[in-house]
């Protein structure tokens, strides 16, 4: 079980603006905050910002509650700056009832938000990538 995840960033003011607003609506928070790094979660910080050389080539998958959850991360990440990766949708390739949001932070990291065990009749459809 992972514990917590740090990514660096190049600009650490930059990146926590546009995580503050991505993460929102997932109920993720800053709970951790010092100069050099911050820490997000719903209590004990399991993300974290570090002021150092961006991280190459990182996936972040964030757990939503729901569909709805996913559809409000990717409207608040690309609002927030973020670059759209794939549009909200059911990824059946991954699992029945994957349903996933894909965005790119200002570093050019893979961020998403993802729920399990979506219905396809109860769903908004999206197109699998």
């Amino acid at each position: 079980m992972i514990d917590h995840v740090v990514v660096g960033v190049a600009d650490i003011d930059a990146a926590r603006a546009f995580y503050e607003q991505a993460l929102r609506p997932l109920g993720l928070r800053v709970v951790r905050d010092r100069e050099d790094y911050v820490g997000f979660g719903d209590g004990a910080p399991l993300f974290f910002l570090a002021a150092r050389p961006p991280t190459v080539d990182v996936h972040v998958a964030f757990t939503a509650p729901d569909a709805a959850a996913c559809d409000a991360f990717h409207a608040a990440a690309l609002a927030a700056g973020g670059t759209d990766n794939g549009a909200p949708g059911l990824r059946p390739r991954y699992h029945a009832g994957y349903y996933g949001a894909f965005v790119r932070d200002p570093d050019g990291d893979s961020v998403e938000a993802v729920c399990h065990g979506a219905s396809p009749a109860t769903e908004p459809g999206g197109v699998d990538r």
